[in-house]
C-alpha cells in the first residue's frame, strides 16, 4: 500500500481532504500523534516539539551547526518513520514529504487554496477579524517557508517536490479525494521489496540519530548517520576520542543495529562488527 503525505498552507483544506481519504481508503491519519509519541519517548513537552516545526528561526540558530530544532526534528522523524513502516497512513503534518524523502511508495500531495477562501476558513475557525486572519495566514506561511529553506534548503512551494498538486478553488475536496485515491491504488505508488528496504533503512538511521540527539554526551556531535540492512555508518567530526566512543556505545546498543562503522574524523576511525 501507499503512504500519503499532505502538505498545505494554513486553512487550505488539508484536514478535510485527509478525513475524506482516510474514510475512502481505510488509511490511518497521522499528525498530532507524532508529536505526542515523540514527546513521550524522549521526555520532552509537546510544545517544544511543535516549536521545532513551527517556531521562528533565530539568528543564533542560523549561525549554529547544531540546535535544539535539529535535535527535536530527529525525534519527530524517527516516530514518523516507525508509523510509515505500516504503509497505510496519511501524514498531514509539516514536511512529511521531506522527512520521508527517497521512499518511492510515498505519494506526495500539495493542497492549495486562494487567499480569500483561506481567510474565510481562518475567520470561522479562530474567530478572527478579516485583518487578523490575513496577518495570521501570512505569518504562518512565511515561517513555514523559512523553516523549510533553513532545514532542507528547498522552496516549500516548489511543485517538483510533490507528485500531485490540487487547487481546491478549482477542484472540490470530494473530487480531489477521488483522484488521489486512484493514484494511491496505482502501481506507481505500491510498496515494493526495494521501497520497503528504503523505509526500513531510513527508520533505523532516524532511530540512531534520535538516540544520539537525546543523549547529553552526544547531542552536540555533528555526525551523519546512514543505515543499510542493519549496518549503521556514522561519520563526521567529533571533538575527542571520548565522543567517538560514546557514539559507538550508543549505536551498538540501539535496537535493530546489527553492526556499525564509526568514521568520526579527524582523530578516530574504527569499524565494529557486532
Amino acid at each position: 500500500m501507499a503512504i500519503i503525505t499532505i502538505s498545505r498552507g494554513t486553512f487550505s483544506g488539508g484536514e478535510q481532504l485527509t478525513e475524506c481519504l482516510a474514510k475512502r481508503l481505510g488509511y490511518i491519519p497521522v499528525s498530532r500523534e507524532i508529536l505526542l509519541k515523540s514527546a513521550a519517548i524522549y521526555g520532552l513537552t509537546e510544545e517544544k516539539l511543535k516549536n521545532a516545526l513551527e517556531g521562528k528561526i533565530s539568528l543564533k540558530e542560523r549561525l549554529a551547526i547544531n540546535t535544539d530544532r535539529f535535535r527535536y526534528l530527529s525525534f519527530i522523524q524517527s516516530s514518523l518513520c516507525e508509523e510509515a513502516k505500516k504503509d497505510n497512513i496519511i501524514y498531514y503534518g509539516h514536511a512529511g514529504h521531506l522527512l520521508l524523502k527517497g521512499v518511492s511508495h510515498v505519494l506526495k500531495v500539495k493542497i492549495i487554496a486562494g487567499i480569500e477562501q483561506r481567510i474565510v476558513f481562518a475567520m470561522e475557525r479562530n474567530k478572527l477579524t478579516k485583518e487578523q486572519a490575513i496577518r495570521y495566514i501570512e505569518d504562518i506561511d512565511k515561517q513555514r517557508a523559512k523553516w523549510t529553506k533553513f532545514l532542507y534548503d528547498v522552496d516549500w512551494n516548489d511543485p517538483s517536490l510533490y507528485d500531485f498538486v490540487v487547487n481546491i478553488n478549482k477542484i472540490t475536496i470530494p473530487a480531489a479525494c477521488e483522484m488521489i485515491s486512484v493514484l494511491a491504488n496505482s502501481k506507481a505508488f505500491q510498496a515494493t521489496e526495494a521501497s520497503i528496504k528504503v523505509i526500513n533503512n531510513l527508520a533505523l538511521a532516524s532511530k540512531v540519530r534520535a538516540v544520539l540527539a537525546a543523549n547529553e554526551l552526544t547531542q552536540n556531535c555533528n555526525v551523519n548517520v546512514v543505515a543499510e540492512d542493519g549496518i549503521v555508518t556514522v561519520s563526521g567530526k567529533v571533538e575527542s576520542m571520548e565522543d567517538a566512543e560514546n557514539i559507538e556505545e550508543l549505536v551498538k546498543n540501539t535496537e535493530g543495529v546489527k553492526g556499525m562503522s564509526c568514521q568520526c574524523h579527524p582523530n578516530y576511525l574504527k569499524d565494529v562488527v557486532l
